[in-house]
């Protein structure tokens, strides 16, 4: 199994599940390498979002509020760094300021972006996944290197019983190695 066909099969995978829903950058469009593994996700179960970090992050809570586990789809760990304070003060500490009563789950998908055969800028290459583990409680930040790593973490994200949040970072360059 190659890593880019195993993404695609699982998106197409969390697609048939009714209360799933892509939201973000390159979600129903294309513009990014991540399109890809949407392009045959339905139109229906795809918002596409502006570039607007926080207000997608902000949104994707709205939705797991309302029953819906969110797939919120961010290209690049760098901007995900925009919506940090949505995550750490409020999605990671719902759980904890409720009392165990408000447990939105929400699937994060980002990726540390390729850099090969074109290098897009230092702005677009970062891998945070230490310091996000060290600044969340709640979330579970999990790094899918190898293909066969892919289904279990987005399944285990999607059906998790404890509701938490579950951040997936996956390698831009594996897309077109692995």
């Amino acid at each position: 199994m190659k890593y880019f066909d195993e993404l695609k099969r699982t998106m197409e995978w969390l697609a048939t599940k009714p209360d799933t829903l892509f939201v973000g950058q390159t979600a129903g469009v294309p513009g990014t390498f991540m399109f890809q593994t949407l392009r045959d996700v339905p139109k229906d179960r795809a918002l596409e979002f502006p570039v607007n970090e926080s207000f997608q992050m902000q949104f994707s809570l709205g939705l797991a509020l309302e029953g819906y586990v969110p797939i919120s789809v961010y290209p690049r760990q760098n901007f995900l760094l925009l919506a940090m304070g949505d995550m750490s003060n409020m999605i990671d500490k719902l759980s904890a300021m409720s009392d165990g009563r408000v447990n939105p789950k929400i699937i994060i998908r980002v990726a540390t972006g390729p850099f090969k055969p074109v290098h897009p800028g230092h702005q677009h290459i970062g891998n945070f996944a230490d310091g996000f583990r060290k600044i969340f409680d709640w979330i579970e930040v999990v790094e899918v290197n190898e293909p066969e790593d892919i289904f279990p973490a987005y399944k285990n994200a999607y059906e998790r019983k404890d509701n938490r949040s579950t951040l997936i970072i996956e390698e831009g360059n594996f897309y077109n190695e692995k």
